[in-house]
């Protein structure tokens, strides 16, 4: 069962200057933004820093409202509702309840003042999961035994641990409402590659036990590879390529693609793909972005059209899209 659908979602920042702090522009963060999501399935998003995976991520839980373009959001019960208008009271607690976000740095997105215990109390309280103490305190207990950390830290301040346990800490917290849907923010960024793979088999693991969806954003595309059924390559705030994972990795379409996946180191130095496909130039701004196709002006493969026209997403091969004109029919 479908979980959540975005169609044409967009999002731009205004820059405000002068004295009276007037719009004189906006950063387009998001461009017509297309997919869906159900239960149980994993979507990575992958793409340069700045080509809006974040933005994607706190737009769908509406930490940001989207300019446009609409986020359908299907009840446990399959109704949907679109959540870029006013819900009601009654569909609004469900929705946050049933969304939870993973953020990059689990420091920041802890309160300093409140312990392991109230970190994860706190929103239980607030979707009012439990009548009575008791059994709050023993499913706080579970949850900090299935996050793979001693109850006896319950009590401990989030400055007390180290960046892998502060995460597992988030993870608890997340999880702690039973979502249908965690949204990952880069959770592995800032932790060595053991502790990387610790997280990764607990996230993997929480799916299996609860049937959990997950959107995985990450740069790191081995990770995302291991992660996701689908991927979704990002350019610009455009997905210019979406396929199954292991579609995406035998056969890249789309140059930009093509250009990541040429990046990754090999542990056979003779076996190196680093000069494959190269990547020349900086992204273009978001405020002033290229005409037509976002990626031609650092694309080797461009063609007289592609400065001109947007190309649409083309199914090169089933369940397998490129946003390209190479694809074209001719």
């Amino acid at each position: 069962m479908k979980i959540l659908t975005t169609s044409n979602l967009k999002k731009h920042f205004p820059i405000r200057s002068g004295v009276f702090l007037q719009v004189t522009g906006y950063v387009k963060a998001l461009e017509k933004v297309n997919f869906a999501i159900s239960e149980g399935e994993t979507i990575g998003i992958v793409g340069e820093s700045g080509c809006g995976k974040s933005t994607l991520g706190k737009t769908i839980v509406k930490i940001y409202e989207p300019t446009d373009g609409k986020i359908t959001y299907f009840d446990p019960s399959g109704q949907s509702h679109d959540i870029t208008k006013s819900l009601p009271r009654k569909v609004k607690a469900t929705f946050r309840k049933d969304l939870q976000m993973i953020f990059q740095n689990p420091f920041d997105s802890l309160d300093p003042r409140m312990t392991v215990k109230d970190i994860i109390k706190e929103p239980i309280d607030t979707h009012r999961l439990f009548d009575n103490e008791k059994s709050k305190d023993e499913y706080i207990r579970e949850l900090l035994n299935k996050v793979g950390l001693d109850t006896e830290y319950a009590g401990r301040y989030p400055h007390e641990f180290s960046g892998g346990q502060r995460q597992r800490i988030a993870i608890a917290r997340s999880i702690s409402v039973r979502p249908r849907l965690l949204i990952c923010d880069e959770p592995t960024s800032a932790l060595d590659v053991s502790v990387q793979s610790q997280i990764i088999n607990l996230l993997k693991e929480i799916q299996r036990e609860t049937n959990m969806a997950f959107i995985f954003i990450s740069h790191n595309l081995d990770v995302v590879y291991h992660m996701s059924d689908r991927i979704l390559v990002m350019y610009l705030g455009n997905i210019v390529e979406s396929a199954p994972s292991t579609s995406l990795f035998g056969k890249p379409t789309h140059p930009y693609t093509k250009a990541l996946m040429s990046a990754i180191p090999s542990w056979n130095p003779t076996k190196r793909k680093l000069d494959k496909v190269k990547l020349e130039g900086e992204p273009p701004s978001p405020i002033n972005p290229p005409s037509g196709c976002p990626f031609h002006p650092r694309c080797q493969y461009r063609l007289e059209i592609c400065d001109k026209i947007k190309p649409e997403p083309i199914e090169v091969s089933e369940g397998h899209f490129s946003s390209c004109h190479l694809y074209a029919k001719q």
